[in-house]
């Protein structure tokens, strides 16, 4: 079972640790464990509690009132919303529930009813990114497995591979070829999948080589096609020690291409960045650049 400090319920669920700490005081809504050592948790049904009341609490009930509701209205409630129209917040806490219990019905659903509300941009600009960048604190504390990244990857995945797979491209022949894959060792595709989607959205036309592929094969490819760009996203290859290595090396392979580069391995402020490489910082410079 996986345990939460205060600080991490605060980052998963927006409500201020020092607001959690008042209302288990006067209203009881959570009942903190407590280790061998007499530091203070949480449990799951803790985490799944709070997101409930913070969902409603942002709905404009006050506290006062939810800390009267059995837990089974709480629930019918947050239910209730779900099946309303509404943005990204509801949509994100559903998807932590969802992932705690490895629920692939809920998981899936959450996804495509914002799918339906927001498009697929909306719902990867309000709802995807910002659901990962929540739950990146548990994998850095350990609360919760690779398996559990593996079954929320694997589910975002598949709606975008249908998603492209719907798409009509009407790129001319002769234009600008940009050229898509992972290094050797990456194989975190979701955002490479999604500026597959971008791209093809706006008529681009796109070469998709995915994962872990090997260098040699992404020259002989950028050769034949006379790649004008070429899009990677390093996130756990290479290491972080051979980073800037192998920014150089891109560079001087590929001079008359325009490198995009984006993921955690090349947000080091150190890194240098020849010119025909551009380092991607953020979500929203990814957008602005292809979307």
């Amino acid at each position: 079972m996986a345990q939460y400090t205060i600080k991490e319920l605060e980052h998963l669920s927006g409500i201020k640790a020092h607001t959690i700490r008042i209302w288990e005081q006067r209203y009881n809504i959570l009942c903190p464990k407590r280790t061998e050592t007499n530091i203070r948790y949480y449990d799951d049904a803790d985490l799944k509690s709070i997101l409930n009341i913070s969902l409603l609490n942002e709905r404009g009930y006050k506290i006062s009132k939810i800390a009267q509701m059995p837990k089974d209205q709480i629930q019918q409630k947050v239910q209730q919303l779900c099946d309303d129209s509404c943005r990204g917040s509801h949509h994100i806490h559903t998807l932590v529930k969802a992932m705690v219990d490895m629920d692939e019905e809920s998981f899936d659903k959450t996804l495509s009813t914002a799918a339906l509300q927001l498009g697929l941009k909306g719902t990867m600009n309000e709802v995807v990114y910002p659901f990962l960048t929540k739950i990146g604190i548990l994998w850095q504390t350990g609360n919760i497995t690779p398996a559990h990244e593996h079954f929320v990857s694997n589910l975002i995945r598949q709606k975008l591979i249908v998603a492209i797979d719907g798409q009509v491209v009407r790129a001319q022949q002769g234009s600008p070829v940009y050229v898509l894959y992972l290094p050797e060792g990456e194989l975190h595709e979701l955002v490479l999948l999604y500026l597959n989607y971008l791209l093809r959205a706006s008529d681009k036309r796109v070469i998709y080589l995915g994962q872990n592929l090997p260098f040699a094969d992404l020259e002989v490819t950028c050769k034949q096609f006379n790649a004008k760009y070429i899009c990677t996203v390093l996130t756990a290859s290479p290491e972080r020690d051979q980073v800037q290595a192998y920014i150089n090396k891109m560079a001087a392979a590929f001079p008359e291409s325009t490198i995009y580069m984006y993921g955690y391995q090349i947000q080091n402020e150190e890194l240098a960045f020849p010119d025909n490489v551009v380092k991607i910082g953020t979500s929203t410079e990814l957008l602005t650049i292809f979307g």
